[in-house]
């Protein structure tokens, strides 16, 4: 049986819900990243794996992203990246999830000496063994660091075709998108694409229509991670709804990172009314101290509703079609009202 208090007849199960948008390396918390630095012997700050924003105090993207480099440090072996997976796994599925499109940094640990194999091997592992224990279904979307070196991308896209059979669905691309253009990257994307892989790049976060342009056009995005600064070019934003094309918005990471200045005033209302598809994701939850139901629920006050979000996430799942048939089933056999 999935875990989660739902179990208990007299508790409600959650609506289903679809995450395709979380960093694994931020759903840490603090406990397990001090017990995973001890076992291999290294040290991470006290604050490690706590939040490090609020919407008293939202921070900047290269304060976070020090945070999160802090954070992820620990993770080292292949059997760290197993237990994030299975953890993150069993949390999701307490609150109604049933299925995850999970982003992992690959580049970060293997720079600091990991091989690729084990962190591929890891993650992979991790959603083999999710599903068993949690019932969840786990796919991966591992992802390209801007600020590397192309090569070093062109490494990890080559992997992530390799481990398609494990459950690698697609890559991605993160970090400074203001400062390292889509264009660096080109060739990486090629050979996911050629590989059979679909991409899903940041864009529209840190950086305006433009990027969300370079992500469509140089990168051929099936899917934009955040995408939400298209509302600020009208052609723009009727072109991804035309096109199909899901955006992964996080409320809560916007506010606090300073993509918008309050939730009243995220664009998701926009995005929907202009016809876009949205899913809904956490991000990185345990920094930021959120969750998916939270996220959702903020969402749901932002004039989306679970049902159309669960729809959205599930065009925009790059899974193939035998899963998506059984989590369209899923969504059918439950009583939304």
């Amino acid at each position: 049986m999935r875990s989660g208090t739902w179990s208990d007849p007299a508790v409600p199960r959650p609506y289903p819900k679809i995450e395709l948008h979380v960093h694994l390396e931020a759903t840490v918390g603090a406990a397990r990243l001090r017990s995973i630095a001890r076992r291999n012997e290294t040290a991470v700050p006290p604050a490690a794996g706590t939040p490090v924003a609020s919407s008293a105090a939202p921070i900047d993207f290269s304060q976070f992203i020090t945070a999160w480099k802090t954070a992820s440090m620990a993770l080292r072996r292949e059997r760290d990246f197993r237990e994030v997976v299975v953890d993150y796994a069993g949390a999701a599925a307490a609150q109604g999830c049933v299925y995850i499109e999970a982003i992992f940094s690959a580049s970060e640990p293997v720079r600091r000496g990991t091989s690729w194999q084990e962190v591929f091997e890891g993650y992979c592992g991790g959603g083999e063994e999710a599903r068993a224990r949690h019932g969840v279904e786990v796919r991966f979307t591992p992802e390209i660091t801007r600020d590397f070196p192309p090569e070093i991308g062109e490494d990890l896209a080559r992997w992530a075709v390799a481990y398609r059979e494990r459950g690698v669905v697609g890559i991605g691309l993160g970090g400074s998108e203001a400062l390292f253009p889509a264009e660096l990257h080109t060739r990486a994307f090629a050979i996911a694409r050629e590989g059979g892989l679909q991409a899903a790049p940041h864009a529209g976060e840190m950086a305006g229509p433009e990027s969300v342009r370079a992500a469509l056009d140089v990168l051929q995005a099936a899917r934009l991670r955040h995408g939400v600064r298209a509302v600020e070019d009208a052609g723009l934003l009727a072109e991804i709804a035309a096109r199909g094309i899901v955006c992964d918005v996080t409320p809560t990471s916007n506010v606090l990172l300073g993509v918008v200045s309050s939730l009243q005033e995220h664009p998701l209302p926009q995005l929907l009314a202009a016809g876009v598809m949205c899913s809904i994701g956490s991000d990185d939850p345990a920094l930021l101290g959120t969750d998916l139901a939270l996220e959702c629920a903020r969402a749901t006050r932002l004039g989306h509703d679970p049902r159309t979000m669960y729809s959205h996430a599930l065009l925009g799942a790059f899974c193939d079609e035998s899963l998506k048939a059984h989590l369209r089933q899923q969504a059918e056999a439950y009583d939304w009202v």
